[in-house]
């Protein structure tokens, strides 16, 4: 499934600029760029490419693909909220500091949020359709690494004091 390999090349592309880069290794550089790639990708691949487009632009197969009933609109609604939180995860390219807290939140809330209703959906309607099945992996996952980054990352003083 995609999603896995977007999420695997999160974790991968990282360690590839650390081993490129001629910049000190701190625990402060890796653990901002372990975040930065998270951000840029597990928010703004996922959510832009890997959510908005097929949600709004192939909503019929999409649906059939996570195992739900093509021709609601509510692909086209779930599709902007991907398309807008992706927009932000893009934007942790130029933006950060306290902005990155707040994607990073809120991209975790909805895709623990996306995981459960996974798992409600296998375990109470046997629903073990690709897209449905997987991103209980791939969702809960982004979401716990996220958090975990944004915990390190703060711990190292990776955000501005509110003072």
């Amino acid at each position: 499934m995609i999603m896995l390999a977007v999420v695997a090349l999160s974790i991968v592309l990282p360690l590839v600029h650390l081993a490129l880069s001629k910049e000190p290794r701190t625990r402060l550089r890796v653990l901002h760029l372990l975040l930065l790639y998270a951000l840029v990708i597990d928010v703004g691949v996922i959510g832009f490419i890997l959510g908005f487009i097929p949600h709004v632009f192939f909503a019929n197969e999409t649906a059939r693909m996570i195992g739900w009933p093509p021709g609601s609109p509510f692909q086209f609604e779930v599709g902007v909220h991907d398309g807008a939180w992706g927009v932000l995860g893009f934007l942790c390219i130029w933006i950060g500091d306290s902005f990155w807290l707040a994607t990073g939140l809120g991209w975790s809330l909805f895709m623990l949020g996306a995981t459960y209703g996974h798992i409600h959906q296998m375990a109470l309607h046997d629903n073990y359709a690709p897209y449905n099945f997987f991103t209980i992996f791939s969702d809960g996952f982004v979401a716990v690494w996220l958090l975990v980054l944004l915990y390190l990352y703060h711990r190292e003083g990776g955000f501005p004091s509110a003072e």
